[in-house]
């Protein structure tokens, strides 16, 4: 490691040529700061200009750093001191791991203040960001906090009857308090409350705009649709599910296999935005709601509250973006609901929805934003400036409704799949998945579990599952000659 490659101040750095002693908040601020939020690094020797000048005694700064911050922070953040010597000088490099006992504060001046970082600054946290702090610090989330209203003053018909058709089975009254959705004496959890049919969080809304060309001042009009939503998450994510259909187009053209459709907007990446932005939004910002923009060009969900550990989703490899959940019961309600998976994949698989697309370029891939306050996602319309005629049909996509399709010259009745697949005793996820297998294999195609796992995303025991259904309704027939475990629709 050089200090070259440190001393670029970002979010996670910061500078200072000497220890200021009798100015410790000047660099206790960071110290704070990196504390409060994903950590961070403090180099000492090293100029505004990002000049590596070293200190004169490294050893003596070491010790007195250690003990301005047993002094002067409350509570004492855990520290690693390292003394790095480069080019003839000699540079300490403190850092300062994330803490679990937020918020940490600076004692100097007869004030406790806490700091938070926002680009390369640290700054005083707000009343908004110490909430934050202090439900982290004390290992609690704002759904799991007990409300002020009682479980038997509200309805849940909407919930029961999603959970119903989603996850298969009755949601109980039991469950209430198994979930986290009431507490022991009957009232009900801010993720209760947020669940509830007229739910009285009264910022949790939902604002949809389709706008008139590709800003919102285009001079001729400004908004062709305009609603607001208010009511449970689960009636949120469906109107705004419907406000995209409705402002959204599907071109389709027959093919030698049936009917190819071309969506604006693929319809997964559409609900698992949907469904991030209501799940992971920051219910302690009062003054916002989630907002869909639709443009000519593009749609953008804009939620409140940055990444969960405060990092910049935009720096980040968003394939390998580890799950962290600000509101972890509401997020366990949706995954009973099939709505998410618990393992965290949205990224990824609102990525992959787009480059399964017949017009998807890499100039289309899907946008992820964020800084301390706000999460962005921008989806570009597939369809926007693309003739017709000169779609590239060079993958083709078999139409599940039509009533016949040609598979390598044999027309096949798809009314036996459809009903098969309806009259699976199984949920409603598991048909969709059943239903996408076909699409990608159809009649003549010999797969396996193997294939069927990478297609759907799912753990080979989840496939073998999934086969094993299918085979019960009658869907599929066992492949001999071809190695062990093949399998093609009947």
């Amino acid at each position: 490691m050089k200090i070259s490659d440190l001393i670029g101040e970002a979010t996670e750095y910061d500078k200072k040529e000497t220890l200021e002693e009798r100015r410790p908040k000047s660099w206790l601020k960071s110290v704070s700061a990196f504390a409060n939020g994903i950590g961070g690094a403090l180099i000492f020797g090293v100029t505004d200009n990002e000049e590596p000048v070293g200190l004169s005694d490294s050893k003596d700064v070491s010790e007195k750093i250690s003990e301005i911050i047993k002094t002067k922070m409350d509570p004492i953040p855990q520290v690693i001191m390292e003394i790095h010597e480069e080019a003839g000088n000699e540079f300490v490099i403190l850092r300062v791991p994330s803490g679990i006992e937020t918020p940490y504060y600076y004692i100097g001046e007869g004030n406790r203040t806490a700091f938070i970082r926002v680009g390369n600054q640290s700054i005083p946290a707000g009343t908004i960001d110490l909430k934050r702090l202090v439900l982290h610090g004390s290992n609690k989330t704002y759904d799991s906090l007990t409300s002020q209203y009682k479980y038997e003053n509200f309805a849940f018909t909407k919930l029961r009857s999603v959970y119903r058709k989603r996850a298969g089975q009755e949601l109980e009254e039991s469950d209430f308090t198994s979930f986290g959705l009431t507490d022991v004496n009957g009232m009900l959890t801010n993720a209760g409350a947020l669940l509830a049919d007229d739910s009285p969080v009264r910022h949790s809304r939902l604002f949809c705009t389709r706008w008139y060309g590709l800003d919102k001042a285009s001079g001729v009009m400004e908004a062709i649709d305009d609603k607001e939503f208010s009511g449970s998450l689960v009636t949120l994510l469906q109107s705004g599910e419907e406000f995209v259909k409705n402002n959204s187009k599907k071109r389709w053209k027959k093919t030698a296999n049936g009917r190819l459709e071309m969506p604006d907007y693929p319809e997964r990446a559409i609900l698992e935005c949907i469904v991030n932005a209501l799940i992971h939004r920051d219910y302690l910002d009062l003054g916002s709601e989630v907002h869909i923009d639709m443009y000519d060009d593009r749609l953008e969900i804009y939620s409140p509250g940055g990444m969960y550990d405060g990092s910049q989703v935009q720096n980040l490899d968003t394939d390998r973006v580890p799950s962290r959940r600000r509101n972890p019961i509401i997020a366990d309600i949706f995954n009973r609901m099939n709505y998410m998976e618990r393992r965290g994949s949205g990224f990824k698989k609102i990525k992959g929805d787009y480059r399964k697309e017949v017009n998807y370029k890499e100039a289309l891939e899907p946008k992820f934003y964020s800084d301390n306050s706000s999460f962005w996602v921008t989806l570009y319309n597939l369809n926007y400036n693309v003739p017709v005629e000169k779609v590239d049909f060079g993958d083709e996509k078999v139409d599940f409704h039509s009533k016949k399709v040609d598979f390598e010259g044999q027309k096949v009745n798809i009314e036996f799949i459809e009903t098969a697949l309806t009259e699976m005793k199984v949920n409603l996820p598991t048909k969709e998945k059943a239903k996408e297998v076909f699409l990608s294999f159809g009649i003549q195609t010999v797969f396996s579990r193997k294939e069927v796992a990478k297609l759907l995303e799912i753990s080979p025991t989840s496939a073998s599952n999934l086969l094993a259904k299918m085979d019960k309704a009658g869907l599929l027939e066992t492949v001999v000659g071809q190695g062990k475990g093949k399998y093609r629709f009947r």
